[in-house]
């Protein structure tokens, strides 16, 4: 039968930043499809996703692999393999919850696999296991090497179809019974660098919730309802777990009659109210959020025009100031122009009693003059 898609899900699909290991990088422009594929000729789980023709998901599932919810919307998984981290966000919590459900059980099949594979190879094992272990040791180590090397196939191109070779050498069954006969010395130093390389995870794990928690408590201080409705939501959770429980208690002891059928009925229809009012105060802090944001840029918009008012208004004083003194100078010389004029009326009076004395003086000697 070869490969085939066993479970489908959308999402929104990121990536650990390789530098920082911290920031996550977006590796799709929107929302695409993430499958899970299962290959029934060598028992292999893999985790694939195209964006266009572009695989942007090649991680094959193995038993030491663990699926993290951060968020309830987003969730991760650590691929050392391919030697990254993979995110995905989510439109509901629901599709979340259903995809960590499948990625369990697919772990724990994949394990079952693994552990009957080891089981055949004990049965089949023969006594020289000394050679076989010198003629098995290069493959052995091989996927560790490939792994650190060589990126994810694309699932477009054969070789991603049918499986990597550490993929091929992960589903034999000579790897185990060669670990049992005789470990290789290289075994140590992997399992060391797995294990630092789940610490480091752990710790960026540790550091991406710390981060979340702070960002949720300083959206919890900004918005004063978002406690309250979260109460509510929390209230319509737990109303919801009590109805399921009722529904499965009225199943297991009325069994399939008309009554729990109908109250079964009733149950899923207020499941369902319930759920639609949780999606609408959802809904409602998404809108509160953006409110919050609005709100912080009016502020700092009022902030700029609050400085700018602050500039005008001290030019407006200074101005002020100089206006007074031009009204003062004004004054002044309004002053000194009426002194002046006074002082030229009096001058013009005292020429014109001076002009009337040389009249009357002329007019004088005039008569003299005659006279002699």
């Amino acid at each position: 039968m070869g490969e085939q898609p066993i479970f489908s899900t959308r999402a929104h699909i990121f990536q650990i930043d390789p530098t920082t290991k911290k920031n996550w990088l977006p590796t799709s422009k929107h929302a695409v499809t993430v499958s899970y594929f299962f290959d029934s000729t060598r028992n292999v789980y893999r985790i694939i996703s195209l964006d266009g023709a572009k695989a942007v998901i090649n991680s094959t599932i193995t038993p030491n692999m663990n699926f993290t919810k951060t968020s309830q919307k987003f969730g991760q998984w650590a691929d050392s393999r391919a030697n990254t981290v993979y995110g995905l966000g989510f439109s509901c919590e629901s599709h979340l919850s259903k995809f960590a459900e499948k990625f369990a059980e697919f772990k724990e099949a994949a394990r079952l696999a693994k552990e009957k594979s080891h089981e055949k190879m004990e049965l089949t094992s023969t006594p020289s296991q000394g050679s076989a272990v010198r003629r098995n040791v290069l493959p052995a180590n091989k996927p560790k090497k490939e792994s650190t090397s060589c990126p994810p196939q694309s699932p477009l191109t054969p070789e991603s179809v049918n499986g990597g070779e550490d993929e091929r050498v992960a589903a034999g069954t000579p790897q185990p019974a060669e670990a049992r006969a005789e470990p290789s010395h290289n075994a140590l130093p992997f399992s060391h660098s797995s294990s630092s390389i789940g610490k480091h995870l752990e710790a960026e794990l540790a550091a991406l919730k710390g981060n979340n928690a702070k960002l949720t408590a300083a959206l919890l201080e900004s918005t004063a309802n978002v406690k309250q409705w979260k109460q509510q939501l929390a209230a319509y959770q737990e109303e919801a777990e009590r109805l399921h429980k009722r529904v499965t208690e009225l199943e297991c002891v009325s069994g399939q009659t008309t009554s729990v059928k109908s109250e079964k009925t009733e149950l899923n229809r207020t499941i369902e109210e319930l759920e639609a009012a949780l999606k609408a105060k959802e809904d409602e802090l998404e809108c509160l959020k953006a409110e919050v944001q609005s709100a912080n840029q009016f502020r700092s918009q009022r902030d700029s025009l609050t400085r700018k008012l602050q500039q005008v208004e001290r030019r407006n004083e200074a101005l002020e100031v100089q206006l007074g003194e031009l009204e003062r100078r004004v004054d002044a010389n309004r002053q000194e122009r009426e002194v002046f004029r006074q002082s030229l009326r009096s001058l013009l009076q005292l020429l014109d009693g001076k002009i009337f004395e040389l009249t009357e003086l002329r007019d004088a000697l005039a008569k003299l003059l005659e006279c002699s």
